[in-house]
């Protein structure tokens, strides 16, 4: 059985081209204020899934960039509440830069001396196990699960404003 998965991500390609091509102070440009963003007059049931359907296209592109301000909230919380994969994270960057400074020197301390091989292969051996006992991944997955529940559970209940809701009804 042959799937058509490029009709299926072409839909998504065409979104994610122009997240691309802007810079991050344009993305944060047309960032949405809270009261707008969080009003309780505008949540509601949708009636059916055609709504959600359309809610949700028009709610993706109003808000997206508060969307994106929710995901960094989200990742920072996720790497507050996990040490571990924050200390890997930073012991990690911390040792590629201290490598980067010998700009390819050797490391003499006292007795040894060690060659920037020795350094990447000391970092990996120290930052694997590491990394893998502060479970990234079920971190990852975590985010994107209470990402998109809350994105989508936002973009599904919050209704379009008046003013658009009767310029889409047929006349």
């Amino acid at each position: 059985m042959q799937l058509p998965i490029s009709a299926i991500t072409s839909q998504f390609s065409d979104r994610f081209n122009s997240v691309r091509a802007q810079s991050i102070s344009s993305r944060f440009a047309n960032l949405r204020p809270v009261s707008e963003f969080l009003d309780v007059k505008r949540f509601s049931k949708p009636a059916h899934f055609g709504e959600v359907q359309s809610r949700v296209n028009y709610n993706l592109s109003y808000f997206s960039s508060n969307y994106a301000v929710v995901f960094v909230m989200l990742s920072i919380y996720s790497l507050l509440t996990n040490f571990l994969l924050l200390f890997v994270i930073i012991f990690v960057t911390g040792g590629l830069y201290g490598i980067g400074k010998l700009e390819g020197r050797d490391l003499e301390l006292g007795v040894a001396r060690l060659n920037t091989s020795q350094l990447y292969t000391g970092l990996l051996v120290v930052a694997v196990p590491l990394g893998i006992w502060a479970s990234p991944i079920s971190t990852v997955l975590w985010l994107i699960g209470a990402t998109g529940a809350t994105v989508f559970g936002h973009a599904a209940l919050m209704d379009k404003p008046i003013e658009n809701a009767f310029s889409e009804e047929a006349v």
